[in-house]
Protein backbone atom coordinates (compact mmCIF):
# COMPACT_ATOMS: atom_id res chain seq x y z
CA UNK A 1 0.00 0.00 0.00
CA UNK A 2 1.61 3.32 -1.06
CA UNK A 3 2.20 5.97 1.60
CA UNK A 4 1.11 9.59 1.51
CA UNK A 5 4.64 10.71 0.66
CA UNK A 6 4.98 8.13 -2.13
CA UNK A 7 1.65 9.15 -3.69
CA UNK A 8 2.57 12.85 -3.44
CA UNK A 9 5.88 12.25 -5.20
CA UNK A 10 4.22 10.09 -7.87
CA UNK A 11 1.90 13.00 -8.67
CA UNK A 12 4.84 15.35 -9.09
CA UNK A 13 4.59 17.10 -5.72
CA UNK A 14 8.09 18.27 -4.78
CA UNK A 15 7.29 20.95 -2.21
CA UNK A 16 8.62 19.33 0.96
CA UNK A 17 6.94 21.92 3.18
CA UNK A 18 3.54 21.12 1.67
CA UNK A 19 4.17 17.37 2.03
CA UNK A 20 5.20 17.88 5.67
CA UNK A 21 2.01 19.91 6.24
CA UNK A 22 -0.10 17.04 4.87
CA UNK A 23 1.82 14.52 6.99
CA UNK A 24 1.11 16.58 10.10
CA UNK A 25 -2.57 16.75 9.15
CA UNK A 26 -2.79 12.99 8.74
CA UNK A 27 -1.10 12.47 12.13
CA UNK A 28 -3.85 14.57 13.75
CA UNK A 29 -6.96 13.66 11.81
CA UNK A 30 -8.00 10.68 13.90
CA UNK A 31 -9.20 13.31 16.37
CA UNK A 32 -11.06 15.16 13.60
CA UNK A 33 -12.81 11.99 12.44
CA UNK A 34 -13.89 11.26 16.00
CA UNK A 35 -15.32 14.75 16.41
CA UNK A 36 -17.35 14.52 13.19
CA UNK A 37 -18.40 10.84 13.55
CA UNK A 38 -17.44 10.19 9.91
CA UNK A 39 -14.94 8.76 7.45
CA UNK A 40 -12.36 11.21 6.16
CA UNK A 41 -10.36 11.04 2.94
CA UNK A 42 -7.43 13.16 1.81
CA UNK A 43 -7.42 13.87 -1.93
CA UNK A 44 -4.39 15.09 -3.89
CA UNK A 45 -4.57 16.59 -7.41
CA UNK A 46 -3.01 14.45 -10.12
CA UNK A 47 -0.93 15.51 -13.09
CA UNK A 48 -3.94 15.02 -15.43
CA UNK A 49 -6.12 17.33 -13.28
CA UNK A 50 -8.00 14.57 -11.52
CA UNK A 51 -7.99 13.50 -7.87
CA UNK A 52 -6.51 10.52 -6.02
CA UNK A 53 -7.08 9.32 -2.45
CA UNK A 54 -3.76 9.71 -0.61
CA UNK A 55 -4.93 8.76 2.91
CA UNK A 56 -8.01 7.51 4.72
CA UNK A 57 -9.19 7.42 8.33
CA UNK A 58 -12.26 5.99 10.05
CA UNK A 59 -13.89 7.43 13.15
CA UNK A 60 -13.80 5.51 16.41
CA UNK A 61 -17.07 7.25 17.35
CA UNK A 62 -19.17 6.35 14.32
CA UNK A 63 -19.98 3.71 11.72
CA UNK A 64 -17.75 3.57 8.64
CA UNK A 65 -19.08 3.72 5.10
CA UNK A 66 -16.10 1.90 3.62
CA UNK A 67 -15.02 -1.60 4.57
CA UNK A 68 -12.20 -1.52 2.00
CA UNK A 69 -9.17 0.74 1.76
CA UNK A 70 -9.57 3.50 -0.83
CA UNK A 71 -5.97 4.76 -0.84
CA UNK A 72 -4.68 4.97 -4.40
CA UNK A 73 -8.14 5.13 -6.01
CA UNK A 74 -9.41 8.10 -8.03
CA UNK A 75 -12.49 10.27 -7.51
CA UNK A 76 -15.59 9.76 -9.69
CA UNK A 77 -17.13 12.58 -11.74
CA UNK A 78 -19.47 13.85 -8.99
CA UNK A 79 -16.73 13.80 -6.38
CA UNK A 80 -14.31 15.45 -8.78
CA UNK A 81 -16.69 18.34 -9.42
CA UNK A 82 -17.01 19.04 -5.67
CA UNK A 83 -13.26 18.67 -5.09
CA UNK A 84 -12.51 21.06 -7.97
CA UNK A 85 -14.97 23.58 -6.57
CA UNK A 86 -13.46 23.46 -3.07
CA UNK A 87 -9.93 23.65 -4.46
CA UNK A 88 -10.60 26.57 -6.82
CA UNK A 89 -12.92 28.60 -4.57
CA UNK A 90 -10.80 27.87 -1.46
CA UNK A 91 -14.06 27.44 0.48
CA UNK A 92 -15.83 24.51 2.12
CA UNK A 93 -18.26 22.79 -0.27
CA UNK A 94 -21.04 20.37 0.70
CA UNK A 95 -23.10 18.02 -1.43
CA UNK A 96 -24.15 14.40 -1.90
CA UNK A 97 -22.48 11.42 -3.57
CA UNK A 98 -23.41 7.81 -4.20
CA UNK A 99 -21.53 5.06 -2.35
CA UNK A 100 -21.81 1.45 -3.52
CA UNK A 101 -22.46 0.05 -0.03
CA UNK A 102 -25.23 2.57 0.74
CA UNK A 103 -28.74 2.66 -0.72
CA UNK A 104 -29.30 6.37 -0.03
CA UNK A 105 -27.03 9.23 -1.11
CA UNK A 106 -24.11 9.99 1.22
CA UNK A 107 -23.28 13.49 2.44
CA UNK A 108 -19.87 14.88 1.55
CA UNK A 109 -18.07 17.95 2.86
CA UNK A 110 -14.99 19.06 0.87
CA UNK A 111 -12.53 21.16 2.90
CA UNK A 112 -9.64 22.93 1.15
CA UNK A 113 -6.31 22.28 2.86
CA UNK A 114 -4.23 25.46 2.88
CA UNK A 115 -0.49 25.66 3.40
CA UNK A 116 0.93 29.18 3.53
CA UNK A 117 -0.82 31.09 0.75
CA UNK A 118 -2.16 28.26 -1.42
CA UNK A 119 -4.46 25.25 -1.34
CA UNK A 120 -2.51 22.00 -1.69
CA UNK A 121 -5.17 19.30 -1.19
CA UNK A 122 -8.81 18.68 -0.29
CA UNK A 123 -10.00 16.87 2.83
CA UNK A 124 -13.44 15.26 2.75
CA UNK A 125 -15.85 14.26 5.46
CA UNK A 126 -18.25 11.55 4.28
CA UNK A 127 -21.22 10.30 6.30
CA UNK A 128 -24.70 8.85 6.06
CA UNK A 129 -27.56 10.64 7.82
CA UNK A 130 -29.53 7.38 7.91
CA UNK A 131 -26.88 5.27 9.67
CA UNK A 132 -25.27 8.11 11.63
CA UNK A 133 -25.66 8.85 15.34
CA UNK A 134 -28.79 10.56 16.57
CA UNK A 135 -28.03 14.19 17.42
CA UNK A 136 -27.81 15.04 21.10
CA UNK A 137 -25.85 17.57 23.14
CA UNK A 138 -22.61 15.61 22.80
CA UNK A 139 -23.04 15.17 19.04
CA UNK A 140 -23.92 18.83 18.49
CA UNK A 141 -20.97 19.99 20.58
CA UNK A 142 -18.51 17.70 18.80
CA UNK A 143 -19.71 18.87 15.37
CA UNK A 144 -19.28 22.47 16.49
CA UNK A 145 -15.70 21.66 17.48
CA UNK A 146 -15.16 20.03 14.10
CA UNK A 147 -16.47 23.16 12.36
CA UNK A 148 -13.86 25.21 14.23
CA UNK A 149 -11.08 22.93 13.04
CA UNK A 150 -12.53 23.02 9.51
CA UNK A 151 -12.11 26.79 9.46
CA UNK A 152 -8.56 26.43 10.73
CA UNK A 153 -7.69 23.87 8.03
CA UNK A 154 -9.06 26.05 5.26
CA UNK A 155 -7.11 29.08 6.50
CA UNK A 156 -3.85 27.22 7.09
CA UNK A 157 -3.94 27.33 10.91
CA UNK A 158 -4.28 23.56 11.36
CA UNK A 159 -2.25 21.41 11.74
CA UNK A 160 -0.05 23.44 14.04
CA UNK A 161 3.52 24.33 13.16
CA UNK A 162 6.64 24.27 15.27
CA UNK A 163 7.14 22.35 18.48
CA UNK A 164 3.88 20.50 18.64
CA UNK A 165 2.94 17.88 21.24
CA UNK A 166 3.07 14.27 20.11
CA UNK A 167 -0.51 13.27 19.27
CA UNK A 168 0.32 9.55 19.30
CA UNK A 169 0.65 9.47 23.10
CA UNK A 170 -2.24 11.84 23.78
CA UNK A 171 -5.78 10.95 24.88
CA UNK A 172 -8.42 10.30 22.24
CA UNK A 173 -11.82 11.95 21.91
CA UNK A 174 -13.52 8.91 23.42
CA UNK A 175 -11.46 9.24 26.61
CA UNK A 176 -13.08 12.55 27.59
CA UNK A 177 -13.53 16.07 26.18
CA UNK A 178 -13.76 19.46 27.88
CA UNK A 179 -14.65 22.44 25.69
CA UNK A 180 -13.28 25.83 26.77
CA UNK A 181 -14.11 29.40 25.81
CA UNK A 182 -11.55 32.13 25.13
CA UNK A 183 -11.13 32.70 28.89
CA UNK A 184 -10.48 29.00 29.58
CA UNK A 185 -13.87 28.54 31.20
CA UNK A 186 -15.70 25.26 30.70
CA UNK A 187 -18.49 25.37 28.12
CA UNK A 188 -19.06 21.62 28.00
CA UNK A 189 -17.73 18.40 29.53
CA UNK A 190 -18.43 14.99 28.00
CA UNK A 191 -19.72 12.18 30.25
CA UNK A 192 -16.31 10.47 30.25
CA UNK A 193 -14.63 13.75 31.18
CA UNK A 194 -17.11 14.22 34.03
CA UNK A 195 -16.32 10.71 35.29
CA UNK A 196 -12.57 11.42 35.15
CA UNK A 197 -13.03 14.64 37.12
CA UNK A 198 -15.17 12.84 39.70
CA UNK A 199 -12.25 10.48 40.33
CA UNK A 200 -10.07 13.46 41.24
CA UNK A 201 -12.67 14.93 43.57
CA UNK A 202 -14.43 17.40 41.25
CA UNK A 203 -18.10 16.62 41.86
CA UNK A 204 -19.65 20.03 41.12
CA UNK A 205 -21.01 21.09 37.73
CA UNK A 206 -17.94 22.16 35.78
CA UNK A 207 -19.78 24.31 33.20
CA UNK A 208 -19.05 28.00 33.70
CA UNK A 209 -16.03 27.42 35.93
CA UNK A 210 -12.40 27.91 34.97
CA UNK A 211 -9.91 25.07 35.04
CA UNK A 212 -8.06 26.90 37.81
CA UNK A 213 -11.22 26.84 39.94
CA UNK A 214 -11.65 23.14 39.22
CA UNK A 215 -7.98 22.43 39.89
CA UNK A 216 -7.63 20.42 36.68
CA UNK A 217 -5.12 21.01 33.85
CA UNK A 218 -5.00 24.78 34.33
CA UNK A 219 -1.25 24.90 33.62
CA UNK A 220 -1.61 23.03 30.32
CA UNK A 221 -4.47 25.31 29.20
CA UNK A 222 -2.53 28.45 30.06
CA UNK A 223 0.54 27.22 28.17
CA UNK A 224 -1.54 26.17 25.15
CA UNK A 225 -3.30 29.56 24.99
CA UNK A 226 -0.08 31.51 25.41
CA UNK A 227 1.95 29.45 22.91
CA UNK A 228 -1.01 28.95 20.56
CA UNK A 229 -0.21 25.28 20.07
CA UNK A 230 -1.25 21.94 21.65
CA UNK A 231 0.23 20.98 25.01
CA UNK A 232 0.33 17.47 26.49
CA UNK A 233 0.80 17.24 30.24
CA UNK A 234 0.34 14.61 32.89
CA UNK A 235 -0.95 15.48 36.35
CA UNK A 236 -0.86 13.49 39.54
CA UNK A 237 -4.05 14.98 40.93
CA UNK A 238 -3.90 12.73 44.01
CA UNK A 239 -1.65 9.96 45.26
CA UNK A 240 -3.91 7.46 43.49
CA UNK A 241 -5.16 9.36 40.41
CA UNK A 242 -3.15 10.51 37.40
CA UNK A 243 -4.66 12.39 34.45
CA UNK A 244 -3.12 12.73 31.00
CA UNK A 245 -4.38 15.80 29.14
CA UNK A 246 -3.94 17.37 25.72
CA UNK A 247 -5.09 20.95 25.39
CA UNK A 248 -5.63 22.26 21.85
CA UNK A 249 -6.42 25.95 21.27
CA UNK A 250 -8.81 26.98 18.50
CA UNK A 251 -7.53 29.97 16.56
CA UNK A 252 -8.56 32.54 14.00
CA UNK A 253 -6.68 35.34 12.32
CA UNK A 254 -7.88 38.88 13.06
CA UNK A 255 -6.05 41.75 11.42
CA UNK A 256 -2.93 39.67 10.90
CA UNK A 257 -2.91 38.50 14.54
CA UNK A 258 -3.72 35.02 15.84
CA UNK A 259 -6.54 35.14 18.36
CA UNK A 260 -7.51 32.26 20.65
CA UNK A 261 -11.25 31.70 20.38
CA UNK A 262 -11.40 28.74 22.74
CA UNK A 263 -9.89 25.34 23.30
CA UNK A 264 -10.44 21.63 23.61
CA UNK A 265 -9.05 19.50 26.43
CA UNK A 266 -8.82 15.77 25.83
CA UNK A 267 -8.24 13.95 29.10
CA UNK A 268 -7.73 10.37 30.13
CA UNK A 269 -7.42 8.68 33.49
CA UNK A 270 -4.08 6.83 33.32
CA UNK A 271 -3.91 5.93 37.00
CA UNK A 272 -3.88 2.19 36.36
CA UNK A 273 -1.19 2.51 33.67
CA UNK A 274 1.05 4.55 35.95
CA UNK A 275 0.47 2.13 38.80
CA UNK A 276 1.66 -0.67 36.54
CA UNK A 277 4.63 1.43 35.47
CA UNK A 278 5.61 1.92 39.10
CA UNK A 279 5.27 -1.79 39.73
CA UNK A 280 7.49 -2.53 36.73
CA UNK A 281 10.08 -0.05 37.95
CA UNK A 282 10.00 -1.64 41.38
CA UNK A 283 10.32 -5.09 39.84
CA UNK A 284 13.20 -3.95 37.64
CA UNK A 285 15.00 -2.42 40.64
CA UNK A 286 14.46 -5.64 42.60
CA UNK A 287 15.87 -7.79 39.78
CA UNK A 288 18.93 -5.56 39.49
CA UNK A 289 19.46 -5.74 43.25
CA UNK A 290 19.30 -9.56 43.03
CA UNK A 291 21.95 -9.55 40.29
CA UNK A 292 24.09 -7.26 42.45
CA UNK A 293 23.81 -9.59 45.43
CA UNK A 294 24.55 -12.68 43.32
CA UNK A 295 27.66 -10.91 42.01
CA UNK A 296 28.75 -10.13 45.58
CA UNK A 297 28.17 -13.74 46.66
CA UNK A 298 30.20 -15.03 43.73
CA UNK A 299 33.03 -12.66 44.60
CA UNK A 300 32.91 -13.92 48.18
CA UNK A 301 33.22 -17.50 46.93
CA UNK A 302 36.17 -16.46 44.76
CA UNK A 303 37.87 -14.89 47.78
CA UNK A 304 37.33 -18.02 49.88
CA UNK A 305 38.81 -20.19 47.13
CA UNK A 306 41.86 -17.95 46.83
CA UNK A 307 42.36 -18.18 50.60
CA UNK A 308 42.13 -21.96 50.34
CA UNK A 309 44.66 -21.99 47.50
CA UNK A 310 47.25 -20.24 49.68
CA UNK A 311 47.22 -23.18 52.10
CA UNK A 312 47.74 -25.81 49.41
CA UNK A 313 51.15 -27.28 48.53
CA UNK A 314 50.20 -29.04 45.31
CA UNK A 315 50.77 -26.89 42.23
CA UNK A 316 48.12 -28.87 40.35
CA UNK A 317 45.54 -28.12 43.06
CA UNK A 318 46.48 -24.43 43.13
CA UNK A 319 46.14 -24.27 39.32
CA UNK A 320 42.74 -25.99 39.41
CA UNK A 321 41.45 -23.55 42.02
CA UNK A 322 42.77 -20.60 39.98
CA UNK A 323 40.84 -21.84 36.96
CA UNK A 324 37.70 -22.23 39.06
CA UNK A 325 38.13 -18.69 40.41
CA UNK A 326 38.34 -17.32 36.86
CA UNK A 327 35.15 -19.18 35.87
CA UNK A 328 33.30 -17.86 38.89
CA UNK A 329 34.50 -14.30 38.23
CA UNK A 330 33.31 -14.64 34.63
CA UNK A 331 29.78 -15.47 35.78
CA UNK A 332 30.02 -12.61 38.29
CA UNK A 333 30.83 -10.25 35.40
CA UNK A 334 27.51 -11.08 33.76
CA UNK A 335 25.56 -10.42 36.95
CA UNK A 336 27.47 -7.19 37.57
CA UNK A 337 26.55 -5.90 34.11
CA UNK A 338 22.92 -6.94 34.55
CA UNK A 339 22.82 -5.08 37.86
CA UNK A 340 23.46 -1.84 35.95
CA UNK A 341 21.10 -2.41 33.01
CA UNK A 342 17.32 -2.34 32.82
CA UNK A 343 15.67 -5.56 31.73
CA UNK A 344 17.03 -9.05 31.36
CA UNK A 345 18.97 -8.45 28.15
CA UNK A 346 22.59 -7.40 28.08
CA UNK A 347 24.97 -5.89 25.53
CA UNK A 348 27.31 -8.82 25.01
CA UNK A 349 30.33 -6.77 23.99
CA UNK A 350 30.15 -5.10 27.42
CA UNK A 351 30.77 -8.56 28.90
CA UNK A 352 33.58 -9.51 26.53
CA UNK A 353 35.69 -6.39 27.19
CA UNK A 354 36.06 -6.91 30.98
CA UNK A 355 36.46 -10.62 30.30
CA UNK A 356 39.57 -9.88 28.24
CA UNK A 357 40.93 -7.75 31.09
CA UNK A 358 40.24 -10.59 33.50
CA UNK A 359 42.22 -13.02 31.35
CA UNK A 360 45.06 -10.51 30.97
CA UNK A 361 45.28 -10.13 34.74
CA UNK A 362 45.22 -13.86 35.40
CA UNK A 363 47.29 -15.28 32.54
CA UNK A 364 49.46 -12.44 31.25
CA UNK A 365 53.15 -12.51 32.17
CA UNK A 366 56.34 -10.84 31.07
CA UNK A 367 57.59 -14.24 29.87
CA UNK A 368 54.79 -14.44 27.27
CA UNK A 369 53.24 -11.02 26.50
CA UNK A 370 49.88 -11.55 24.81
CA UNK A 371 47.67 -8.73 23.53
CA UNK A 372 43.90 -9.32 23.71
CA UNK A 373 41.37 -7.33 21.66
CA UNK A 374 37.73 -7.49 20.62
CA UNK A 375 36.13 -6.41 17.37
CA UNK A 376 32.45 -6.14 16.34
CA UNK A 377 29.22 -6.26 18.28
CA UNK A 378 27.32 -9.30 19.48
CA UNK A 379 24.04 -7.46 19.99
CA UNK A 380 21.94 -7.82 23.13
CA UNK A 381 21.51 -11.27 24.63
CA UNK A 382 19.37 -12.63 27.45
CA UNK A 383 21.27 -13.59 30.60
CA UNK A 384 20.48 -17.27 29.98
CA UNK A 385 22.60 -17.08 26.80
CA UNK A 386 25.22 -14.54 27.91
CA UNK A 387 26.28 -16.48 31.01
CA UNK A 388 27.28 -19.82 29.41
CA UNK A 389 28.67 -17.98 26.38
CA UNK A 390 30.94 -15.91 28.63
CA UNK A 391 32.26 -19.09 30.21
CA UNK A 392 32.89 -20.50 26.73
CA UNK A 393 34.92 -17.46 25.67
CA UNK A 394 36.90 -17.54 28.92
CA UNK A 395 37.83 -21.19 28.31
CA UNK A 396 38.83 -20.45 24.71
CA UNK A 397 40.99 -17.52 25.76
CA UNK A 398 42.63 -19.56 28.48
CA UNK A 399 43.17 -22.43 26.04
CA UNK A 400 44.72 -20.01 23.52
CA UNK A 401 47.21 -18.76 26.12
CA UNK A 402 48.04 -22.14 27.66
CA UNK A 403 48.52 -24.03 24.39
CA UNK A 404 49.34 -21.25 21.92
CA UNK A 405 51.78 -19.26 24.01
CA UNK A 406 53.64 -21.52 26.49
CA UNK A 407 55.98 -20.03 29.10
CA UNK A 408 59.07 -18.64 27.46
CA UNK A 409 57.44 -18.05 24.07
CA UNK A 410 57.62 -14.70 22.27
CA UNK A 411 53.93 -14.06 22.95
CA UNK A 412 51.49 -12.74 20.37
CA UNK A 413 47.89 -11.62 19.97
CA UNK A 414 44.38 -12.98 20.46
CA UNK A 415 41.36 -11.42 18.71
CA UNK A 416 37.70 -12.02 19.57
CA UNK A 417 35.43 -11.08 16.66
CA UNK A 418 31.66 -10.72 17.22
CA UNK A 419 29.00 -10.46 14.52
CA UNK A 420 25.31 -11.22 14.23
CA UNK A 421 22.27 -11.05 12.00
CA UNK A 422 18.61 -11.75 12.66
CA UNK A 423 19.18 -15.47 13.12
CA UNK A 424 22.79 -16.20 14.04
CA UNK A 425 25.47 -14.97 16.44
CA UNK A 426 28.97 -15.70 15.16
CA UNK A 427 32.04 -15.57 17.39
CA UNK A 428 35.58 -16.12 16.13
CA UNK A 429 38.56 -16.42 18.47
CA UNK A 430 41.86 -16.21 16.57
CA UNK A 431 45.41 -16.37 17.92
CA UNK A 432 48.84 -16.44 16.28
CA UNK A 433 50.32 -18.94 18.70
CA UNK A 434 51.95 -22.24 17.87
CA UNK A 435 48.81 -23.71 16.32
CA UNK A 436 47.17 -27.14 16.34
CA UNK A 437 48.77 -30.53 15.94
CA UNK A 438 48.08 -32.36 12.68
CA UNK A 439 45.92 -35.00 14.36
CA UNK A 440 43.85 -32.59 16.49
CA UNK A 441 40.10 -33.34 16.65
CA UNK A 442 37.94 -31.22 18.96
CA UNK A 443 35.43 -34.06 19.17
CA UNK A 444 38.11 -36.23 20.81
CA UNK A 445 39.65 -33.54 23.03
CA UNK A 446 39.76 -34.68 26.66
CA UNK A 447 40.98 -31.50 28.36
CA UNK A 448 38.58 -30.01 30.91
CA UNK A 449 38.47 -26.59 29.24
CA UNK A 450 37.54 -27.83 25.76
CA UNK A 451 35.13 -30.37 27.25
CA UNK A 452 33.31 -27.51 29.01
CA UNK A 453 33.27 -25.50 25.78
CA UNK A 454 31.97 -28.38 23.67
CA UNK A 455 29.24 -29.25 26.17
CA UNK A 456 28.01 -25.69 26.67
CA UNK A 457 28.01 -24.81 22.96
CA UNK A 458 26.35 -27.93 21.59
CA UNK A 459 24.00 -28.72 24.47
CA UNK A 460 23.04 -25.58 26.36
CA UNK A 461 23.42 -23.06 23.51
CA UNK A 462 22.33 -25.37 20.66
CA UNK A 463 25.21 -24.09 18.57
CA UNK A 464 28.22 -25.44 16.67
CA UNK A 465 31.98 -25.16 17.21
CA UNK A 466 34.92 -25.79 14.90
CA UNK A 467 38.68 -25.37 15.29
CA UNK A 468 41.27 -25.12 12.51
CA UNK A 469 44.76 -23.89 11.87
CA UNK A 470 45.01 -20.22 11.02
CA UNK A 471 45.79 -18.94 7.51
CA UNK A 472 47.63 -15.84 6.42
CA UNK A 473 44.25 -14.45 5.26
CA UNK A 474 43.06 -14.52 8.89
CA UNK A 475 45.47 -11.68 9.76
CA UNK A 476 43.71 -8.63 11.21
CA UNK A 477 45.54 -5.53 12.46
CA UNK A 478 48.07 -6.53 15.11
CA UNK A 479 47.07 -10.17 14.76
CA UNK A 480 49.43 -11.34 12.01
CA UNK A 481 49.49 -15.00 10.99
CA UNK A 482 52.83 -16.33 9.78
CA UNK A 483 53.26 -18.39 6.63
CA UNK A 484 54.29 -21.53 8.54
CA UNK A 485 50.71 -22.26 9.62
CA UNK A 486 51.12 -21.12 13.24
CA UNK A 487 47.89 -19.93 14.86
CA UNK A 488 44.42 -21.23 15.65
CA UNK A 489 40.91 -20.15 14.64
CA UNK A 490 37.86 -21.19 16.68
CA UNK A 491 34.44 -20.50 15.14
CA UNK A 492 31.23 -20.53 17.20
CA UNK A 493 27.78 -20.23 15.67
CA UNK A 494 24.92 -19.69 18.11
CA UNK A 495 21.23 -19.27 17.19
CA UNK A 496 20.63 -15.56 17.74
CA UNK A 497 17.91 -14.48 20.19
CA UNK A 498 18.99 -10.91 20.86
CA UNK A 499 18.00 -7.55 19.36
Amino acid sequence: MPTLIEIAHEQGATDERAIAHLGALVSEWGMLADFCFADMLLYLPTADKKWIVAAQVRAATGQTLYDSDLVGLGADLIEQAMLDQAFNSQKVVTGAIQVESQQDPVSLMAIPVRCDDRVIAVLTREWSTRSGRKPGQLERTYLTIFDEFTKMISTGLFPFEGRVADATVAPRVGDGVIVLDADARVRYASPNAVSAMHRVGVSTNAVGQSLAELGVAQTAARNAYERREPVVEEFEQTAEVTLLTRTIPTLKRVGGQLVVTGGVVLLRDVSELRRRDRLLLTKDATIREIHHRVKNNLQTISSLLRLQARRLQSEEAVSAIAESVRRIRTIALVHETLSHEAGEDISFVEIVRPLLRLVEEGLQSSDRPVKFSVDGDGGRLPATIATPLSVVILELLQNAVDHGFPEGSAGGAVLVNLSHDDKLLTIRVTDNGRGLSNDFDIGKATGLGLSIVRTLVTTELAGTISMRSALVDDSVGELQISTNGAGTVVDLKIPFIGE
